[in-house]
């Protein structure tokens, strides 16, 4: 039986990695291990590895490598050297690993020096900061890709891949989005217990070549969204250097009635209120790539996602408050539902990765 090892680091890969994980858990001829990391077992993010196991995979094995005061470089080598010692024990006939993240980056450098196929999703994507190199790096290192569109294909090869090993499959995370598949609005809005009628998600990251304007920038985001008097639903950043300084500047939104600060959620009940939402403003790439499947407009600040896909749903800005509160006026005068046909806008697949 063929032995599969998943790699992940944060509640955002896995929502990538989870519908692929559950082919080969149903397998007859794989044998699936997960190996998790990184923000996954940070009590501060939300403890996420619990969600890993809550969905009942087996060979589940936990590695804490974040414990470095978000200095990436330490991450990397101690999750290089923990990741070397799993697979030199169960000693696994593919690898794979998502992103731009270090921890993917770990698994594939382990994954290559030891002669072990690597299979890379999501690769030959930009933006525009170091994940762009990360990703490059890691689709360097890895045997196989499974990208999410043309594009995306094109540009590996033009890194020099090899065309026979690339496959285009969508971004897997579309698997578990179709509407009819996510728990309810009121299951979820009763479990955080969020009274709002109508509310919109905010979720910002540090940059991490940005990192002297960090503090400037976050506060100018969260009076923005201070002045807007919107009802907000806001999740914690991922643990990269200056997440601190996004925490500290949280801390004036805790007496605010119109603002509910989560560390993490649960990815499909965070679809659900994604789904349900106004629009998403911040710099994740939750909207790029999941708001525009719902048709939910996303305000996308700063340079962070520089280079990635545009489309009608989606509105730039710079980081100054003035830019921000200006396109939150625009975005609420935007008809956000006038295409009901969930995914046709979308440039990153249908939702049939697991096909």
């Amino acid at each position: 039986m063929k032995k599969i090892v998943f790699l992940t680091g944060t509640r955002a890969d896995y929502g990538k990695l989870k519908s692929l994980m559950n082919i080969v858990e149903n397998s007859n001829s794989h044998e699936l291990h997960v190996f998790v990391t990184g923000m996954h077992l940070n009590p501060t993010y939300g403890s996420t590895v619990d969600e890993v196991v809550k969905a009942g995979f087996t060979n589940i094995y936990k590695y804490v490598n974040d414990d470095t005061a978000g200095f990436m470089d330490r991450v990397l080598a101690k999750t290089i050297q923990g990741f070397s010692q799993f697979i030199y024990q169960i000693k696994p006939d593919l690898i794979i690993v998502h992103g731009d993240r270090v921890e993917a980056l770990a698994g594939s450098i382990v994954g290559s020096l030891n002669n072990i196929l690597v299979g890379h999703i999501e690769g030959g994507e930009i933006s525009g900061t170091i994940d762009e190199l990360i990703r490059h790096a890691v689709s360097k290192l890895s045997h196989v890709h499974l990208v999410a569109n043309n594009e995306a294909k094109n540009r590996l090869i033009q890194l020099g891949e090899f065309k026979e090993s690339i496959f285009v499959i969508g971004s897997p995370d579309l698997d578990l989005m179709a509407k009819d598949s996510l728990p309810q609005l009121t299951l979820v809005k009763n479990y955080y217990e969020i009274e709002y009628d109508e509310f919109a998600i905010a979720m910002f990251h540090p940059v991490t070549t940005e990192l002297k304007h960090n503090k400037n920038h976050i506060r100018n985001y969260v009076d923005a969204l201070i002045e807007t008097n919107d009802n907000y639903i806001v999740i914690y950043p991922n643990n990269d250097l200056g997440s601190d300084e996004i925490l500290n500047e949280y801390e004036r939104l805790n007496t605010l009635k119109n603002f509910k600060v989560f560390p993490s959620l649960r990815f499909e009940y965070f679809l659900r209120l994604l789904e349900s939402s106004s629009y998403i403003i911040g710099n994740s790439s939750a909207g790029i790539r999941e708001a525009p499947y719902y048709n939910i407009p996303a305000i996308d600040i700063g340079t962070r996602q520089n280079n990635r896909t545009t489309n009608n749903f989606i509105f730039n800005c710079n980081y100054t408050k003035v830019e921000i509160i200006k396109t939150i006026k625009k975005v609420k005068e935007y008809n956000n539902k006038s295409n009901n046909d969930y995914g046709q806008n979308h440039h990153f697949g249908k939702g049939e990765s697991d096909k």
